[in-house]
């Protein structure tokens, strides 16, 4: 089972890892004559789950759903008068009349769309807008506090700023508030921001947050926040809001995200980091092992994957991170899978691959891999280890060149740790 440093269990989900041509380049010098070599080709005793599907199906997504009762659980005329179905579901978009001592004047739209009006945003209207403004993307989810990702899906929805241009012009709007169902309770709203300029001034061909009504090619489903949610391509889970109903654009400059309530850092991005997936802690002297797991290519992209393996002798101190024996550590570059060369056999039925953002639209093949904030898998293979018991590291390096775990693994801006698998070779 891998460890973080805080030896906190991980829990795997099933994903496709697919490659960087780089990291098998930079894979294939400097490390003959290793006893612990990674393979070029997949061996015979790479399990018959690896590789794994590339999107994650909506069933199989770790769920942090919150409320008492869960949104999701909600059933019949509860889930009707809850604006659940896609039916019912309707969208507000108002102007928060917040002013202060600081803040003199407030928010203002020329035209607000609520529900005591019947102005409000239907989920029919928002498909339709979105045959003129769609965007797709590949996107991982994860949580801030959270060290394995949650799951991975194509996501399509319209982006948030065509949304908003449906209330004409807006003045002085500094932040865009907004939240989701949860259960017409106050102390149970969860909410999140993002500035006036993320929401509106998307530079072209990046990501701009966008509301999301299909994952994988079909309706999102309720337990995964349908049928509309907020996807922030660069933020940690918590600021891709479930069961978007709500919009505010203020003139507040503060964010209002509940995570920053709870001493969470409302604006950090998502983190490159490996994660190792679930192996055993023993193995029979003389078989090769086959280790592998996640990589995450966050804000700052994803270079290569890794690892270290040391062998604990007996008597000897624990490593700890950034002592001696781990700074003199000698790391091996990992595999990366193979980029695929037909995505019509990964994407959903009637997506193709030039429509998705980060793809050129001539070749249909992505301009960069992976993707930032996507997810890939790493492999290696140890072989000729002798008796002993062994701790695995494996570590993710940015186009930087900054090594996991930059930023430091400062809980609350996002678990960042190098994790560490623990075996004994027998």
């Amino acid at each position: 089972m891998p460890l973080s440093p805080e030896s906190e269990p991980l829990s795997r989900r099933a994903f496709v890892r697919n490659t960087s041509m780089l990291a098998a380049s930079t894979l294939a010098g400097g490390i003959a004559g290793r006893s612990t070599i990674a393979d070029a080709a997949p061996p015979k005793t790479v399990p018959a789950s690896y590789p794994h599907p590339l999107l994650t199906a909506s069933d199989d997504y770790y769920d942090v759903s919150r409320g008492n009762p869960k949104p999701h659980s909600l059933v019949g005329e509860a889930l009707v008068e809850a604006r659940l179905t896609a039916e019912s579901w309707r969208l507000e978009i108002v102007a928060d009349p917040f002013t202060s001592e600081l803040v003199k004047e407030p928010a203002s739209l020329t035209k607000a769309l609520t529900l005591d009006d019947g102005t409000a945003l239907d989920l029919p209207a928002l498909i339709e807008l979105g045959k003129k403004h769609s965007v797709r993307f590949l996107k991982a989810i994860q949580c801030l506090n959270i060290a394995a990702p949650l799951g991975q899906g194509l996501w399509e929805g319209v982006p948030l700023r065509e949304v908003l241009r449906l209330c004409g012009t807006m003045k002085n709007v500094r932040r865009i508030y907004y939240w989701g169902y949860h259960n017409n309770d106050p102390k149970q709203v969860f909410q999140s921001s993002l500035s006036y300029t993320e929401a509106m001034e998307t530079p072209p061909g990046d990501l701009p947050p966008f509301l999301a009504y299909r994952l994988n090619g079909k309706p999102i489903p309720l337990k995964r926040g349908g049928p509309v949610r907020l996807i922030v391509p660069w933020a940690h889970g918590f600021k891709s809001i479930k069961w978007l109903q709500r919009i505010a654009v203020t003139n507040d400059f503060k964010a209002n995200d509940t995570y920053a309530n709870q001493n969470n850092d409302p604006e950090s991005h998502l983190k490159t980091a490996a994660y190792i997936d679930d192996a055993p802690d023993k193995y029979d002297v003389g078989k090769p092992i086959f280790l592998s797991g996640l990589a995450l290519a966050g804000l700052s992209g994803l270079k290569r994957v890794e690892h270290w393996l040391h062998r604990i002798e007996p008597g000897a101190k624990s490593v700890v991170q950034d002592d001696e024996t781990y700074r003199a550590a000698s790391w091996t570059p990992c595999e990366l899978e193979a980029l695929p060369t037909d995505w019509s056999s990964v994407f959903p039925a009637g997506v193709s691959s030039k429509d998705v953002l980060g793809f050129d639209p001539k070749t249909g093949q992505p301009m960069a891999w992976p993707l930032r904030y996507s997810m890939i898998s790493w492999s290696t293979m140890l072989r000729d280890l002798p008796p002993g018991k062994y701790e695995f590291r494996a570590r993710a390096v940015d186009l930087n060149d900054f090594a996991q775990p930059e930023p430091r693994p400062v809980q609350k801006t996002g678990k960042n740790a190098v994790e560490v698998h623990r075996f004994e070779v027998s």
